[in-house]
């Protein structure tokens, strides 16, 4: 009994500070992953740009233009819970956090179908490495949800600048 009252005791105030910590870190997971959805659903936007312009793409563009659609619903776009702000960040430029422009419109489509092409990819590197980064700061599933979506952006950038060739 006195072994009891002494862990209630040792415990209490304890149990307070994880219970905070755990809650920030909730909140922080969900912050990322409705940023991950706002970013994907931004990356979706531009690849149906790029498509608009270079019709001639749509085939090549479409599987991908797919996936990043699956990676926004993954990530909780549109969901009950998880649904992110419909519009992407105001910024047209990386935040100092190294994170991915939000802002699909804002930069023009390039002319040449081989300069959007490494524009998509440029964004794809982009992205990937962000994700990477982030999923060092979240906790297991969403970490590993990161990672996995990271590694298809990566092979995306690949095969838009190398899947031409």
């Amino acid at each position: 009994m006195a072994g009891t009252a002494l862990l209630t005791g040792c415990t209490s105030g304890d149990g307070d500070a994880v219970s905070a910590t755990r809650a920030r870190q909730a909140s922080a997971a969900e912050r990322t992953r409705a940023r991950a959805a706002r970013d994907s659903a931004a990356l979706g936007a531009r690849y149906d740009e790029v498509i608009a312009a270079h019709p001639s793409l749509a085939r090549r563009l479409g599987p991908l233009r797919a996936e990043v659609a699956s990676h926004a619903k993954a990530f909780g776009s549109g969901g009950p819970g998880g649904s992110p702000s419909p519009s992407p960040s105001p910024s047209s430029s990386p935040s100092s956090s190294g994170a991915p422009s939000g802002a699909a419109s804002a930069v023009p489509v390039p002319a040449a179908p081989k300069d959007a092409l490494a524009s998509l990819a440029a964004r794809e590197r982009e992205l990937a490495d962000t994700r990477t980064v982030q999923s060092v700061d979240v906790p297991g599933e969403l970490a590993r949800l990161l990672a996995s979506v990271a590694a298809s952006g990566a092979a995306h950038a690949y095969l838009l600048t190398e899947g031409g060739k």
